[in-house]
């Protein structure tokens, strides 16, 4: 039991799922226990285990137990049902003090029958929205955090870290909003007695702030004593509601019917069904007001870690609440438009008419009412004027009073409990920097007690304003914006058709998702133009921030379906659409083994491609393939690490073959999709060459003639202190825990190297090591965190600065000059990619400089005119074209010499019977000879380029034709040596013979 305990601890228990399951294993007495399946195991798609319980050879766990006298029973933490969850909290906060202080005031705008329109819009509205969150909800686990873990998981931490925000703040605000209202309450009846502490502002303040003590008192406790709390609330709210349809039962005494509540009478049904909008009010504008009453719906879904089943409960509870919330609105709304007058004149103006002693003063007063002999406007009394008019019809007006503060506090505490635990959320996926203090716990609920104390701060301040009007708007937008995400979210997942979509409520419509979400957006406006405005500006704002920081999170969104689905659909397409000249990119494979090997060669072939075209990093590892096999995942996990963390934009390809030259075959046939294949074929020059096995200088003479005959242009690039930096890997500071990752070369990589091998690694380009030693290196473990992190002390004192200086040639500005040496008609490529090269900021400050051979002296003027006209009809800008016209000139008896010494090793000797055949790499007398002028050629081209182009950034020359038959791998290879010989970066450049530039528009 030790060694279990050991490697699978009770810290690692308590952070997977069915935690409870693994302690019964561990608390078993002897008992043999079936292992947990991969399903059980990962219910949540979120969470994986990294170690499963070792498997005997029959299937099954033995579990040894060590002799424990007592085990206590874990705590569990409390969960609450659909009912006391979400309905309570759900009907708490859509009744709010919309029921008895406002519902009154839209009957008499709006009329029985469009107030009832007023409420069924609203319920569409929260009725779409709870579709679409329920289909969210039961499509996995939902934890804590309500809304924002739906927005976030469905559309990613863009969406989900903004609205987790504005979200939060708004719950805040609204406690504030909650208590000023009940606050405002207390202060009016203390005013009705005269009981005024200190003036009626100042007074909201101080029963302001008393609450939110009482309440954030209540939220500390716990959540159990919070749910209580809710219940009793609740059961006020109750009693109220029932004491108002009793009173309007009862018949109305005199002063009630002076205040305008005469009773249940058809003339008053009629005369209020239709509306009577009054001070500029109109439908839009009163459903704007009574909308608020609808953004309730997520109180049981913000404490959603709290719930026993969530899935479950959410969608049962809070359909129930919209339900009944409905129901009793619309009930509510037609029995005061059936009882009580748009206008009444109340009790003091009936008495100065003198019409207060007249024995029929009741049915008079009915008939002068009816009739609306008030004047509107004069009125003080009635649906139109009175806000009081729900408690006026009540059995006794107390009750109501008690409802009203019910409302106020239960909605005030569901905002306090909701914004910590939403908040709590967003900190904890640490989406933000800086907030992560306020993610953590405290008991067995996980309680936020540092968010609440944050709430309440921002309470605090919000009651001490005072007058919450101007923002009350606000809030209603921020609810709002919260309802649109929740619905664009299911509508987006539908679309994006992912196999992880798969809800298990089935009542919803994608299509009916996003109508919903449309008219969330539209009630923005219609509540407050310039508050919708502010919101959307401040969802877009975290959004972009967000998007920016590129948190690493992966957390399965529908944005990455919708990428996916994308990109295929559009690679589909692109197969069918004919290839034209115009559209040419140069999609670049680059054998760069693994990037970090060769990061100047990576950051060259980035240059050409980014944000144009296709790059696909190439890896062959020589070996055996089933040795090899298992660790490709892992290598191109790393890879794709390194070319993020250094901002290329690549893709990266491993494949094992038997030589360097079968996995180039293999790569160049197979890489790529439809049209998005590579066409252009870069390596790094084999620095090495002369030193190496003749067999794999062979191979790379060989995989140029394979690009060409696989209709690939082809680049080889040579630097003068090579390409090859596998060397340093094994040096570098390891930033990582896995030890399955490699050190990367990157800007805040520290290298070091003991003296030999740095000249070494200054002068070694092998394209790749053929032992493959490297890549073995790379899958076996590295050094702890604590050994790299105090062997790179030492290093960072060692760093290499030519080296890193040459590492990082091409991620710097460069200044100068692109020498093109054009000498042969390839297409166009040998143009077209420097041409590419200065529209990338790191080349924007270079000038192209572009030199041709050409025939004769005499005709030197018009190949050059003939030449800048072919230029600007290509219209590529250049600083200076030059006509070189001596290069057929024999070379200098130096350059000769060093040209026959470069090759003396690769003659073939064939008075000791070497035969070309068996020795195909190298040079017969023979083919010397025929090759003569060539070679004269090339080694008058490297004089050339000593005279003209010792100053420039970069060289492209036109790439030798490697002949079939003709040319052997040895006196290929010695000519681009020589060509290559500067110090200046050169690429050799050949297209395929297909054209590449066009005149045409």
């Amino acid at each position: 039991m030790a060694t279990h305990l050991k490697t699978f601890g009770r810290n690692t228990l308590e952070t997977l799922p069915h935690a409870d399951h693994y302690r019964n294993l561990l608390s078993a007495t002897g008992a043999m226990r079936k292992r947990p399946t991969l399903l059980e195991l990962h219910e949540n798609e979120e969470e994986v285990a990294e170690h499963l319980l070792p498997e005997a050879e029959n299937g099954q766990v033995s579990v040894p137990v060590p002799v424990v006298e007592e085990v206590k029973p874990p705590q569990v933490a409390s969960k609450f049902g659909w009912i006391k969850g979400v309905l309570v909290r759900c009907l708490l906060n859509i009744y709010g003090v919309m029921l008895f202080l406002r519902l009154s005031w839209v009957v008499g705008q709006s009329g029985i029958g469009l107030t009832a329109v007023v409420i069924l819009l609203a319920t569409v509205v929260t009725t779409i929205t709870a579709l679409s969150m329920s289909a969210i909800c039961t499509n996995g686990q939902v934890k804590g955090g309500g809304a924002y873990f739906m927005i976030s998981r469905s559309l990613g931490p863009e969406f989900g870290g903004a609205i987790g925000l504005i979200f939060s703040m708004a719950n805040a605000v609204a406690v504030a909003m909650y208590i000023v209202g009940f606050a405002e309450t207390i202060r009016d009846i203390l005013k009705d007695f005269d009981c005024l502490m200190v003036d009626e502002t100042n007074d909201v303040r101080i029963i302001g702030l008393i609450t939110i003590v009482f309440l954030l008192s209540i939220a500390l406790i716990g959540m159990e004593w919070e749910a209580r709390a809710q219940v009793g609330l609740l059961g006020i709210l109750i009693v109220a509601i029932i004491n108002f349809m009793i009173g309007s039962l009862i018949p109305p005494n005199e002063v009630n019917q002076q205040k305008g509540f005469v009773g249940y009478k058809s003339e008053v049904f009629i005369d209020n069904f239709g509306p009577d909008y009054r001070d500029g009010y109109n439908f839009f504008s009163v459903f704007a007001i009574f909308f608020p009453a609808a953004t309730g719906i997520l109180a049981g879904a913000n404490i959603s870690g709290d719930l026993a089943d969530a899935g479950k409960a959410i969608p049962k509870g809070t359909f129930a609440a919209i339900l009944i919330s409905s129901l009793t609105y619309i009930v509510m709304a037609w029995m005061a438009g059936s009882c009580v007058l748009r206008d009444a004149y109340g009790p003091v103006s009936l008495v100065a008419s003198g019409l207060a002693n007249d024995s029929g003063i009741i049915e008079n007063i009915t008939y002068l009412s009816v009739n609306a002999t008030c004047e509107p406007g004069n009125c003080l009394y009635g649906l139109q004027n009175d806000m009081q008019a729900m408690q006026l019809i009540s059995g006794y007006g107390p009750i109501t009073v008690a409802g009203i503060i019910s409302a106020t506090l239960s909605s005030a505490l569901a905002s306090l409990v909701s914004a910590p635990k939403v908040f709590q959320a967003v900190c904890k996926d640490r989406i933000f920097p800086g907030i992560h203090v306020f993610s953590k716990g405290y008991g067995n609920n996980d309680e936020p007690r540092r968010a609440y104390l944050l709430a309440f701060v921002i309470g605090v301040a919000c009651i001490c304003i005072g007058d919450l009007n101007a923002i009350a708007p606000l809030i209603s937008n921020f609810f709002l914006m919260s309802y649109a995400l929740i619905n664009y979210s299911c509508f987006d997942a539908s679309l994006a058709n992912a196999p992880g979509w798969r809800p298990a409520f089935k009542y919803y419509s994608m299509w009916l998702s996003l109508f919903g979400a449309i008219i969330c957006l539209s009630v923005m406006f219609v509540i407050n133009w310039w508050s919708a405005l502010i919101t959307l500006g401040a969802v877009s704002a975290l959004y972009i921030y967000v998007h920016y920081r590129k948190p690493d999170i992966n957390w399965g969104s529908s944005t990455q379906a919708h990428v996916y689905r994308n990109a295929l659909q559009h690679t589909l397409k692109l197969v069918s659409v004919l290839e034209h000249v115009k559209n040419f990119r140069p999609q670049v494979m680059v054998l760069t083994g693994f990037p970090s090997d060769r990061p100047a060669l990576v950051d060259f072939a980035s240059c050409i491609t980014r944000n144009i075209s296709l790059m696909l990093c190439g890896h062959v590892i020589v070996g055996e393939n089933d040795e090899k096999l298992k660790d490709l995942r892992m290598l191109a996990k790393s890879a794709y690490n390194w070319l993020h963390k250094t901002k290329v934009k690549s893709f990266y390809n491993v494949m094992t073959a038997r030589s360097l030259r079968r996995g180039a075959q293999c790569m160049m046939q197979c890489a790529g999709a439809g049209k998005l294949r590579p066409n252009t074929f870069l390596v790094g020059f084999k620095n090495d060459w002369q030193g190496a096995p003749p067999q794999e200088v062979h191979d790379f003479f060989m995989m140029i003639h394979d690009a060409f005959d696989l209709r690939f242009g082809i680049g080889v690039l040579r630097l003068k202190g090579g390409l090859d930096y596998s060397h340093l890997n094994q040096h570098l500071n390891a930033k990582t825990t896995h030890p399955e990752v490699t050190p990367l070369i990157d800007d805040a990589s520290p290298m070091q190297l003991p003296a030999d091998q740095q000249a070494a690694a200054t002068k070694d380009g092998n394209l790749l090591h053929p032992t493959g030693n490297n890549d073995e290196a790379r899958f076996k473990a590295t050094p702890s965190r604590e050994e790299s992190e105090s062997e790179s002390e030492e290093k960072d004192e060692d760093i290499n600065a030519a080296i890193l200086k040459d590492v990082r040639r091409f991620r710097r500005k460069q200044k100068g000059f692109i020498d093109v040496w054009w000498l042969f008609d390839d297409g166009g490529l040998t143009l077209l990619l420097p041409y590419l090269l200065t529209t990338k900021s790191q080349w924007s400050s270079c000038k192209l400089r572009v030199f041709m051979a050409g025939s004769k002296k005499m005709q030197l003027d018009q190949e050059q005119r003939h030449m800048a006209t072919l230029l600007s009809r290509f219209r590529i800008e250049y600083s200076s074209m030059t006509v070189v016209h001596d290069i057929g000139k024999k070379p200098s008896a130096t350059s000769q010499q060093d040209f026959d010494n470069l090759i003396s090793d690769w003659m073939l000797d064939e008075d000791n019977g070497e035969s070309a055949e068996e020795h195909p790499w190298k040079i017969s007398q023979d083919e010397l000879t025929a090759q003569t002028d060539k070679t004269n050629r090339h080694i008058r081209l490297k004089e050339l380029l000593t005279q003209y182009s010792s100053d420039s950034s970069l060289i492209v020359m036109t790439l030798p034709m490697p002949r079939k038959g003709m040319c052997s791998s040895g006196l290929y290879m010695a000519w681009i040596d020589t060509l290559t010989q500067i110090n200046v970066p050169i690429l050799l450049l050949r297209g395929n013979q297909e054209s590449v530039l066009t005149y045409y528009s």
